[in-house]
């Protein structure tokens, strides 16, 4: 475990002069504003006095203090939050949403996850928010978008992996032991969402430079997840034919599994004939290569259920470490199925620092997994650690909109932040 080792003010930032308004929660929207932090952008995340974003309580595990002791800061939570400075505000009062309004004012961006409609309500839409602040970008994440028939239902990823298709290609195939859909083991749907509403907004900034106007973001978790099909929905629109799941092998490249070795599990991934040809001269079959039954990868695709058996008795007559050495020899793309163990001990993750530390009020420090955007001139910087409930309320208040403590203390006493 690394220190980032480098001070985020000693470095230029990409979106520095950049200020987001963050009223999402859970997942997708966090993503989208961590994204933004750690590209430089200054994210005030508003949250409920008491409680706050729905992830702080989405535990065990918990970060620990220097004792061991849980700090009741959630792991889930801190995952997705870190760079951000923490404001409590009740939203349903009008003195939370006359602050929230006047923050606007001072802000670029406004990002939200909010139902269809309800931040209508308290006069934090867009179209309230565009009066006060013309060029204002605002980006709202929701299950299925701003419009059409399931506009007003609440959409969460698990759902929408399974509406979206991803369910029906994940998984073992329907004829083999543990056959079935499977949700995939992060949630992708959420994630790619917020990476989706980063690229939206750093488009929709950009758009504002040039023309001065701003405009409406409408990001769908629904629409993330058939956009992601890729080459399979490809697939499906131009053959007529719904995929079907193929565990883990892949519906147009042969062999592209994992194979069982004597001693545990590799991949395999043979992207031209020419890898084949090494992978089955490696496994001491050559003949395999000339195989008039598979000698290229359309023939191995349609034969697949003959060449698989032979491949798989081939590869379990030596060890996983033997196989990765003779293939990576011989430029064959293949890997070993790590656990997370093995995953932060590879010398390939330390080398790059992926892991990272960082100082924290109550837990002393902080175990995250820092942005994987590296840039030479702007680096993103991953230093400042997920925020607790209400940290920068008062700094906030101060800053931007000239309260003073006595300001901020009746606030407080009435239950606004």
């Amino acid at each position: 475990m690394t220190q980032s080792g480098t001070s985020s003010s000693a470095l230029p930032k990409a979106l520095g002069h950049i200020r987001v308004l963050d009223l999402s929660r859970v997942l997708a929207g966090p993503w989208c504003s961590q994204n933004l932090a750690d590209l430089g952008a200054d994210v005030i995340k508003i949250e409920r006095p008491g409680s706050g974003d729905d992830t702080r309580a989405w535990g065990p595990p918990y970060a620990k203090d220097g004792a061991g002791h849980d700090t009741g800061e959630a792991a889930y939570y801190l995952s997705a939050n870190r760079g951000k400075r923490s404001v409590t505000v009740d939203i349903a009062s009008s003195e939370g949403q006359a602050l929230l309004r006047e923050l606007v004012k001072h802000c670029d961006v406004v990002l939200e996850n909010f139902k269809v409609g309800h931040l209508k309500r308290y006069g934090l839409d867009y179209d309230s928010l565009k009066a006060i602040k013309p060029d204002l970008v605002y980006c709202s994440i929701t299950g299925f978008g701003q419009d059409g028939p399931y506009a007003h239902r609440a959409g969460y990823d698990f759902l929408i992996q399974g509406m979206g298709g991803l369910m029906s290609v994940t998984g073992e195939r329907d004829d083999l032991p543990g056959g079935g859909p499977q949700k995939a083991g992060v949630a992708l749907t959420d994630l790619m969402t917020g990476m989706y509403a980063t690229v939206a907004v750093l488009a929709a900034l950009t758009h504002r430079d040039r023309t001065g106007e701003g405009q409406h973001i409408d990001m769908s978790l629904l629409d993330t997840q058939v956009a992601m099909l890729a080459n399979v929905g490809s697939n499906y629109l131009n053959s007529g034919k719904p995929p079907k799941r193929w565990g883990n092998a892949h519906a147009n490249i042969v062999p592209y599994q994992t194979f069982a070795c004597a001693d545990g599990h590799i991949i395999v991934a043979t992207g031209n004939d020419g890898q084949y040809q090494k992978f089955v001269e490696a496994g001491g079959r050559p003949e395999l290569g000339s195989d008039e039954r598979f000698a290229t990868n359309p023939l191995r695709v349609r034969n697949r259920d003959t060449l698989v058996p032979i491949l798989a008795e081939m590869v379990k007559q030596k060890t996983r470490d033997d196989w990765i050495a003779l293939l990576e020899e011989r430029g064959v793309p293949c890997g070993p199925i790590n656990d997370l163990a093995d995953v932060f001990a590879n010398p390939q993750v330390v080398a790059r620092e992926v892991a990272i530390e960082l100082p924290h009020p109550t837990a002393g420090k902080v175990k995250l997994v820092r942005s994987p955007i590296r840039m030479s001139a702007t680096p993103a910087t991953s230093d400042k650690a997920p925020p607790l409930l209400g940290q920068h309320t008062d700094e906030v208040l101060r800053e931007m909109l000239g309260h003073s403590e006595a300001d901020i203390a009746a606030l407080r006493d009435k239950g606004v932040l």
